[in-house]
């Protein structure tokens, strides 16, 4: 008669306990964030503020999207009203994101959506003015942006972020001190961060008399026209830093040689014949400097 072995029976199942504990040791986690959407991927929700307008940018981000590196304009209805900014400043690459009515923290809630994705090298932010309208203090204010550059900066580190002042108009001059206050907290604030910077357009929006200028307004009292964007442009521009758009070329310049009647001069370009009877003649070699031909046409 067989003698069974002691132990075989407990042993078998302590085996089997140690390849199970191993296994699940080495067998790989699920990623979950890879099928995790992005948030710019996600539906936004009926009643969502600005629905219509972000599912507007998302839907040409889809179909055009914009350059990397470009300097993205956001912010509320001066930045929207702002229709010519990119041929304002032809020598950059520009986006603008402005939803009008907006404020600060609008800013925040969709800055994954129309702001990260771009990876912007700048930000020009204003916004803050809607919010003392709302009531906001002007801390509340100031704690908001410095919300909307930890976000932003949470993933774009190396983004910079000018800040538009709010800027007084004769429709809520009222409210000025309110303006002033929030506008002296962030300024404050931005020189504590080399990547930050405050933008002034609160005093070139003033006239002799210390108020707004009533000439730069439309008829609202509220947004600017063409002059004060004028002004705008020319307080902003300091601070979009190196061009980042190669120029067109600039138009040769054809015209008639002085004191010789049915004569013509090229100067460095010219008309197609001249080109072509500069080139039989091998005048146009690489590294060659370019010479004034007087032709007779």
């Amino acid at each position: 008669m067989k003698r069974k072995r002691a132990g075989t029976l407990p042993n078998r199942l302590a085996v089997l306990a140690g390849c199970i504990l191993l296994w699940t040791h080495l067998a790989p986690l699920p990623v979950l964030s890879q099928n995790r959407p992005s948030a710019s991927k996600v539906a936004l929700p009926e009643g969502a503020r600005f629905k219509q307008e972000i599912e507007a940018f998302l839907s040409s981000d889809a179909t055009n999207p914009p350059p990397k590196k470009a300097i993205l304009f956001i912010g509320s209805s001066s930045i929207r009203l702002w229709k010519n900014v990119a041929a304002d400043f032809p020598k950059h690459r520009v986006i603008n994101r402005g939803f009008g009515g907006s404020e600060i923290s609008d800013s925040i809630a969709y800055a994954a959506r129309i702001v990260i994705p771009s990876k912007p090298r700048l930000i020009v932010f204003y916004a803050g003015g809607n919010d003392i309208n709302g009531g906001k203090t002007p801390e509340i204010v100031f704690e908001d942006f410095k919300r909307f550059a930890a976000e932003v900066h949470k993933s774009l580190p190396r983004t910079k972020i000018a800040y538009i002042s709010i800027a007084g108009n004769p429709a809520r001059w009222a409210q000025v001190d309110r303006v002033r206050k929030a506008n002296s907290l962030i300024a404050q604030f931005a020189k504590s961060d080399k990547r930050l910077a405050y933008i002034d357009v609160f005093n070139p929006m003033l006239g002799d008399d210390g108020l707004p200028r009533p000439n730069i307004f439309v008829n609202d009292r509220l947004h600017m026209n063409d002059q004060g964007y004028a002004i705008w442009k020319r307080v902003v521009e300091p601070f979009l830093g190196s061009p980042d758009r190669r120029q067109a070329p600039q138009p040769r310049i054809f015209a008639p040689a002085r004191g010789l009647p049915g004569r013509s001069r090229w100067e460095g370009g010219g008309d197609v014949r001249q080109i072509e009877r500069a080139a039989r003649t091998n005048m146009l070699r690489p590294g060659r400097p370019r010479r004034n031909i007087q032709v007779q046409l």
